[in-house]
């Protein structure tokens, strides 16, 4: 494994693909040790506070992407209608069309949900409270705003699950195409 910036970045991600895997509880040192080529002393050295500074380490390395990707799209574009139809691609993009869990989906229905309640929190409150913000400056009243916000962060997550119980993306695919016509960017 690299050092630096860059080696960290790959350490965690190695790391989120085994929680992504095997959840929070199941995602042994064992495993973590296989998927990343460490032994435990220098996991240890990379994150003293065990499993749990792990997962907190995905989660803001997973926040910076989306803030990056998904959230700051939506407050800055110039014309809101760019900023949803940035995240939608992107939101697809990450999610590998329906063929990746949402970790923090994942984690918010675990038993990790109350160790990382604030992040996981965060993560959904901001991704609602941005997509509103540019439902509104594209002119839904507020209402309307939050809850086709609400409705579509939702539908992206339950949308995730079901492609994965039925082993089959192109429900993904379909709920995305749905979101994006609901929301004024078909075609997008």
């Amino acid at each position: 494994m690299r050092k630096g910036a860059a080696g960290r970045d790959e350490l965690i991600a190695a790391i989120a693909e085994v929680f992504r895997a095997h959840g929070y509880a199941g995602a042994s040192l064992s495993l973590i040790t296989e998927a990343t080529g460490l032994g435990k002393g220098s996991l240890y050295n990379f994150f003293p506070g065990g499993k749990d500074e792990m997962a907190a380490a995905v989660l803001a390395h997973i926040d910076r992407w989306f803030e990056d990707e998904v959230f700051s799209p939506l407050r800055k574009a110039d014309r809101s209608q760019d900023g949803i139809s940035r995240m939608l691609a992107a939101t697809d993009a990450y999610f590998h069309s329906g063929r990746r869990v949402c970790l923090v989906g994942a984690f918010a229905l675990d038993d990790a949900r109350d160790r990382f309640a604030i992040e996981i929190r965060s993560y959904f409150g901001r991704w609602v409270a941005d997509l509103a913000g540019a439902l509104r400056r594209a002119g839904r009243p507020e209402a309307e705003a939050v809850r086709l916000a609400e409705e579509s962060v939702g539908g992206i997550q339950g949308a995730l699950t079901l492609a994965r119980a039925f082993d089959d993306p192109a429900v993904f695919s379909r709920t995305m195409a749905s979101i994006r016509q609901r929301l004024g960017v078909a075609g997008a």
